[in-house]
């Protein structure tokens, strides 16, 4: 009796050693499946955000966002532009007579060609973006209303890599408005365009222009492009 209890106990380990061992297989093998996943997932998102971009790039920014006849977008203004060549020290306090600007005085430093799309937590100095302006790019402005909505932020990042009209020899950006940073713009307008005109025909005066519209509509954005292009410029051949 005393044998076929040892037996029994030890038949009992052994049985527990083979279910641990089991159980031991089971869980590397889900850990390696789980790795497998993960490490494709890794790999694979680099590569569809890579085919994405280049769809975009080939997409036209008309045929992004809302139609410009959707977008709810009020006439263009002709703000008196002033500044030119006007460079204040960085970190200098620039009170702009309109929202957002169109012209005036800004800092020494523009913000790189390259860098068309800023989110609140990169973008530049207000001044450093009116330099900008001055060399015939055009400005996409977002309001906060628009920042709390990470659908229409995609959408204008899409723009901001999608294809440009030749109009605008690639001078483009666009970059959130804050509160803080000037004016409140017309109620309900949640995006604006801005761009820095060179002299009128007199030789004397000049206009900046803004454009604000209720939605994102690439095509309202190409419209303003062609109607301001880059060589309409206080300097067009700098940036």
């Amino acid at each position: 009796m005393g044998k076929s209890q040892k037996q029994s106990r030890r038949e009992l380990v052994e049985k527990m050693q083979r279910d641990q061992a089991r159980g031991d297989r089971n869980r590397t093998r889900l850990i390696i499946a789980a790795c497998i996943v993960v490490g494709l997932a890794i790999i694979a998102y680099p590569a569809i955000k890579l085919i994405q971009d280049s769809k975009t790039r080939n997409a036209a920014i008309s045929d992004l966002g809302v139609a410009a006849s959707a977008a709810s977008c009020d006439t263009p203004t002709e703000d008196k532009a002033s500044g030119t060549q006007d460079h204040k020290p960085d970190g200098t306090v620039i009170a702009y007579p309109v929202s957002p600007p169109s012209s005036g005085p800004h800092y020494a430093v523009w913000a790189p060609l390259s860098k068309k799309f800023y989110a609140d937590s990169d973008r530049p100095p207000v001044p450093n973006l009116v330099h900008n302006l001055e060399h015939g790019y055009t400005i996409l402005w977002y309001n906060e209303e628009t920042m709390k909505k990470q659908d229409q932020v995609d959408l204008i990042e899409k723009i901001s890599k999608a294809k440009l009209p030749e109009s605008s020899n690639g001078k483009f950006i666009a970059a959130p408005f804050k509160a803080s940073d000037g004016a409140a713009w017309p109620a309900g307008k949640n995006i604006a365009f801005s761009h820095w005109s060179g002299m009128a025909a007199d030789g004397k005066t000049a206009f900046g222009h803004r454009q604000f519209c209720n939605s994102v509509s690439g095509e309202a954005l190409k419209n303003f492009m062609d109607k301001y292009p880059s060589t309409d410029a206080q300097e067009p051949n700098g940036g």
